[in-house]
């Protein structure tokens, strides 16, 4: 669910246009590196999906992490919370993690292809049952993920069954590059809903209307609660707990975690996460995501700025 959306029963809820929203006008940077993408994206999508997923990883993990940085920040990352780690470990991570981003946004841009490989996952965990009752009864639903395998085969597997999923997403600095993405991700499912005013009012109005709502919640907030992840404060908005109690809904972990072969999944539904305390709730959801992320370090974006003073 990592970045919202949803294509078929929206419930009368629009989906998010973001070509409406104001923006900043795309500099010459932003057209350079869009184009560079969009070009190299095209001769990928020639590939049979076999080949193009794996080769996805591979450009990720051994030409861009080192020119973008981001293999010194899963370096950093993992010094910081795991330095018990071995550095044969520690060089494995390096390569693993961003070929596991690779792959993920080249399925994504997969579209079809991904989603037929996703539609018919079992659902699987303690949660699955809950889950499946709140389809059937119409009530809404926090589905709480993170940056954790690929985060959108859950709601690719939902959706195509009938479920109505939206989700919140982060639009883009750069707005060519937001605009495909935005498509790309629509073309799994719609709605989606862009971080601000315009896109809570809709998402509210959806959520109330018995939608499920998928949220990414492993990124740093300033003003989130000081909560913690892997044993170190990791400031976390509580906002999955807060519409959970608002408007009574189930609040429930869900990831697609990736098995060996690289490009099959296997989605698992937690079990619900009970009502109380926003706070702890959304500990909860860190102890979660935690857990998993430790079963599978490889799998989890460890290029991510998690841990801020």
């Amino acid at each position: 669910m990592a970045g919202g959306d949803e294509r078929r029963s929206t419930g009368g809820t629009a989906p998010a246009d973001l070509s409406s929203e104001p923006g900043r006008v795309p500099t010459l940077g932003d057209r350079i590196s869009d184009r560079a993408f969009r070009s190299l994206f095209a001769l990928a999508l020639r590939l049979p999906y076999e080949r193009r997923v794996p080769l996805a990883g591979w450009i990720v993990a051994r030409l861009v992490a080192p020119l973008a940085g981001y293999s010194s920040r899963v370096r950093a990352n993992l010094a910081r919370i795991c330095p018990e780690l071995s550095a044969a470990t520690v060089h494995d991570l390096v390569r693993r993690v961003p070929d596991n981003v690779g792959r993920t946004v080249m399925e994504l841009y997969s579209g079809p292809e991904f989603v037929a490989r996703v539609r018919d996952l079992p659902l699987s965990g303690p949660g699955a049952a809950a889950l499946e009752a709140a389809h059937r009864e119409g009530r809404p639903v926090i589905l709480a993920t993170g940056h954790f395998g690929n985060y959108d085969v859950a709601r690719a597997a939902l959706i195509a069954r009938g479920y109505r999923v939206g989700a919140l997403y982060k639009p883009m600095r750069n707005p060519l590059f937001n605009a495909h993405y935005l498509k790309t991700i629509s073309a799994i499912g719609t709605p989606l809903f862009p971080r601000g005013q315009r896109g809570m009012g809709q998402m509210l109005r959806f959520l109330k209307q018995g939608g499920m709502l998928g949220l990414l919640m492993d990124q740093h907030m300033a003003h989130g609660a000081p909560v913690t992840f892997f044993g170190q404060t990791a400031r976390t908005a509580t906002s999955a707990a807060d519409l959970a109690l608002r408007y009574r809904a189930e609040l429930i972990p869900v990831y697609g975690i990736r098995e060996p072969d690289g490009l099959s999944f296997r989605i698992i539904v937690e079990a619900p996460i009970a009502h109380g305390d926003p706070v702890e709730m959304t500990q909860a959801i860190n102890d979660s995501l935690e857990a998993l992320v430790r079963a599978h370090m490889d799998q989890w974006f460890w290029i991510h700025r998690r841990w801020k003073p």
